[in-house]
């Protein structure tokens, strides 16, 4: 099994900045795409952004410019940078991995963590 475990979250005030981390262990044989999605109450849930194992990244358009995405392979590791923050940008943040498990056939699939808080106000 798969446990990816999110961390970095807290309060900001509007302007600021904040690092999420995210941590992928257990049966692991590779990990293809990672994201970032994200969730404010009453609100769908929403990719905010992507990275593939090449480093191949995407974006929402409400947080291009502002956010960055990577990833250290080596170590499973996922990060999520985000500066210039606004109140929008409060919610709920979980990290995805599309993992292939050690001793499976090659079909990833997706894992969720649990989720960190993200909340931007003055």
């Amino acid at each position: 099994q798969v446990q990816l475990v999110e961390s970095g979250g807290g309060l900001v005030q509007p302007g600021g900045s904040l690092r999420l981390s995210c941590a992928a262990s257990g049966s692991i044989f590779s990990i293809i795409g990672m994201g970032w999605y994200r969730q404010a109450p009453g609100k769908e849930r929403q990719l905010v952004a992507g990275i593939t194992s090449s480093g191949r990244t995407n974006y929402a358009d409400s947080v291009k410019g502002r956010f960055t995405i990577s990833r250290d392979n080596a170590e499973n590791m996922l990060y999520l940078q985000m500066n210039s923050l606004k109140p929008e940008d409060t919610a709920n943040y979980y990290c995805t991995a599309d993992v292939r498990l050690t001793g499976s056939l090659p079909v990833p699939s997706r894992y969720w963590g649990q989720g960190t808080h993200v909340t931007v106000s003055s």
